[in-house]
């Protein structure tokens, strides 16, 4: 086996590792609410979400055409194969690091930051597509705000529709929807962040001369699909603990708010092939929804916690990416 196939084969492994790990690490977000309110057991929650997110992987390829060009050029980049390899050990490393502490940090902040420091480390700043890279920050940004905001409105709406019913039928009313969020929101998770493994094995097959477009090979469909769909089966249970009971203390209603807020800025951003965070998005969701029904009730500290976290990813998984390049490029 020559260096090229052989780095190949590490990267597409270490890439389906990455949804492995993703699955378990950013899917518990997206049903982390139903499980909250107890409108799904967790068994029968993990399950859906499984399923929703192997859908959901296989619907679009937008965002992985995006990933595989828009940060680097991979028809240019020099010492192409061991960027994405330092790449996706960096991205890996952040994200179990996190999942340890029960942190929902961002696998999409994760491994962006991540192209970006292995690139830089190896042909300097001149490596990234700035218009793309800037483009896709962008939509890192302003995803968690627009989700905030929307969220607001909408339970904002939610309070003056229902403000007459009765609270425990209501409540069990809505228990039922979110049966139906969540699987929503599970789909348009999988429709947005299977699609970044994609796009790295596809930039990986453009840099090592296997294929000269970046059209997302059917077998890389399948298999990021098939990973990440594994990888939510195991669950995220210390992740669906910060998320489903930490931010607020959340009632059916507010789940259903969350969801269909955070499944519309996910779901719009599939559709314009932009990758956001899940995590932020969701989060940011149930916070807008906490602070729109009491702003006192929504547990600030942890929302501190998640945001310090949101901030550092991006320049601590560039600089492991960094250091790793460095090493790979020493071994290879």
């Amino acid at each position: 086996m020559d260096i090229t196939l052989l780095i190949t084969v590490l990267i597409v492994v270490c890439a389906l590792s990455f949804d492995f790990i993703n699955g378990f690490h950013d899917t518990a977000n997206a049903i982390a609410t139903s499980v909250s309110t107890k409108a799904l057991k967790p068994r029968h929650a993990i399950i859906l979400a499984a399923v929703m997110n192997f859908i959901g992987a296989m619907t679009f390829t937008g965002v992985a055409k995006t990933i595989s060009k828009d940060i680097v050029d991979p028809y240019t980049l020099a010492n192409g194969s061991i960027v994405i390899l330092a790449a996706l050990l960096a991205a890996i490393t952040w994200n179990l690091i996190t999942w340890y502490y029960g942190i929902p940090s961002s696998s999409s902040h994760a491994l962006i930051g991540s192209i970006a420091g292995a690139a830089i480390a190896s042909a300097g700043f001149a490596a990234l597509n700035y218009s793309g890279f800037i483009k896709i920050i962008e939509s890192l940004l302003l995803s968690p705000l627009l989700a905030f905001g929307l969220a607001y409105i909408v339970y904002s709406i939610f309070k003056v529709a229902f403000k007459n019913l009765n609270l425990a039928k209501t409540n069990k009313h809505f228990r039922t929807y979110q049966i139906f969020t969540a699987a929503l929101q599970a789909y348009t998770h999988g429709t947005n962040d299977a699609q970044k493994a994609m796009g790295i094995i596809t930039m990986a097959l453009i840099s090592n001369n296997y294929q000269s477009s970046d059209e997302v090979a059917l077998w890389v469909q399948i298999s990021c699909a098939t990973a990440m769909g594994l990888g939510t089966s195991v669950g995220g249970w210390k992740i669906i603990k910060t998320v489903g009971g930490k931010i607020m203390k959340i009632r059916p209603v507010n789940g259903v708010a969350a969801d269909l807020t955070s499944s519309a800025i996910i779901f719009g951003a599939t559709f314009i092939h932009l990758p956001v965070s899940t995590t932020h998005v969701i989060s940011s969701a149930i916070m807008g929804v906490g602070a729109s029904h009491r702003v006192k009730g929504v547990h600030w500290g942890t929302a501190k916690r998640m945001l310090i976290t949101w901030v550092i990813t991006l320049p601590i998984s560039g600089a492991l990416a960094a250091v790793t390049y460095m090493i790979l490029d020493l071994l290879f």
